[in-house]
């Protein structure tokens, strides 16, 4: 009798973790292990807003997955998922296609622009490793060429961030440290240089209490900052933003959309019911219908029934995700109950910086200032922890000094 075939699609933070915990679980006899991802290495998505601004190097925030998963003991096949075909349990890939008899789905997120006109065409958008180097060299590019440019204009300089969500929010936090040094590179009056962070809502990070989002806001503002709050953004052109009522341009050489993310376009083209791009999965994170197949991380809506909304789709959470979907994985090949997701809250915590954050952790405790900062590089150091190890940790974990 052959084994079953476990196949997990993504190596982020939901798909490498139910990969580690599967490999601890299962026995070489007891499964087959395949694990696909489009590159050969996993990225911290949470730390793209500091490869974006320039502020750590973008190796810094990813590391190799032979160096965390055994190629012994997990077949890592490195293509692009073009489509799922549940029917016949395979996975079309870009190079070729692989069939499974347990199907984990993990492959994270894209930007998703709400249909304004223009964002996708014009706008940087902060989601994966290259996206966001290449934010980072084209504002390095903007301020070489202020000066040697004949045709360069002052809002060149100008970098224009869409949302107040916790990318742009962190973004901003990272922006404001790294323009000075830029400045100084180049030769460049720090004053010619705008940062508008432009958001339809009233107010930055929802998620937080207005004295916090106040420490935020200020903080923000101090180091330079401008905040273009309430303001819904109608069209990104060439130049910039068009906002408002009367429909006023805000010119910028950088552009950076923030404002919204969506599960993966798999899901669509694998014929999935889909609610705002991602699926609605059952209790036990499996997708309505299919006995054999997980969808994890910010492919998934996961139900917090009591509050009658989905539990945030954060880092933590696809974690948790995994530890439950390796879990009932392993339940189903000893025939036994599968369990119900529960999300265990540690809190929330957002950069504004390296030495300034906000957050709330554990019962509620409020965090801001430095605080919060260094409660920050905690959190992250824990991810790698979880994700790679000690010595992944040792190699890149977060220790430079406030």
């Amino acid at each position: 009798m052959s084994k079953p075939k476990i196949v997990v699609l993504g190596a982020g933070y939901a798909g490498l973790k139910t990969m580690r915990e599967l490999t601890k679980s299962l026995s070489p006899e007891e499964a087959d292990l395949v694990l696909v991802n489009k590159h050969n290495y996993h990225y911290e998505t949470t730390w793209l807003h500091e490869v974006a601004a320039g502020t750590i190097n973008p190796n810094q925030a990813r590391f190799m997955i032979s160096d965390v998963i055994n190629p012994n003991r997990v077949r890592l096949i490195y293509d692009a998922v073009v489509e799922v075909k549940q029917e016949d349990q395979r996975v079309i890939l870009e190079n070729g296609e692989i069939t499974y008899d347990y199907l984990v789905i993990a492959l994270g997120f894209e930007s998703n622009t709400f249909g304004i006109k223009g964002m996708e065409e014009n706008a940087f958008a902060i989601v994966d490793i290259d996206s966001s180097r290449e934010i980072r060299e084209h504002i390095e590019l903007q301020f070489a060429k202020y000066k040697t440019d004949e045709h360069a204009k002052d809002s060149d300089l100008t970098i224009l961030i869409g949302g107040a969500g916790f990318t742009g929010i962190e973004l901003l936090g990272e922006l404001v440290e790294k323009v000075p040094k830029l400045c100084k590179k180049y030769d460049v009056d720090r004053h010619k240089v705008k940062i508008i962070n432009v958001e339809a809502m009233p107010s930055i990070l929802p998620m937080f209490t207005k004295d916090l989002v106040s420490h935020a806001t200020q903080s923000l503002e101090d180091r330079g900052v401008e905040f273009r709050l309430g303001a819904a953004i109608k069209e990104c052109s060439e130049d910039g933003f068009v906002v408002g009522d009367d429909n006023e341009l805000i010119e910028a050489g950088t552009v950076v959309w923030t404002g919204g993310v969506t599960g993966s376009s798999v899901l669509t083209e694998s014929g999935f019911e889909l609610t705002r791009g991602k699926v609605t999965v059952n209790g036990d994170l499996r997708a309505p219908g299919y006995d054999n197949i997980f969808i994890l991380g910010d492919c998934a809506w996961v139900m917090d029934e009591e509050a009658d909304r989905p539990f945030p789709p954060t880092a933590q959470a696809a974690m948790q995700h995994a530890n439950t979907c390796a879990r009932n994985i392993k339940a189903l090949l000893d025939n036994e109950p599968l369990e119900t997701f529960i999300f265990d809250d540690k809190g929330t915590v957002a950069s504004l910086g390296t030495t300034d954050g906000i957050g709330t952790i554990l019962s509620g405790t409020e965090l801001k200032g430095k605080a919060a900062a260094a409660m920050k590089k905690v959190v992250d150091n824990r991810s790698v922890l979880l994700l790679g190890g000690p010595k992944m940790l040792l190699k890149k974990g977060k220790y430079r000094p406030f």
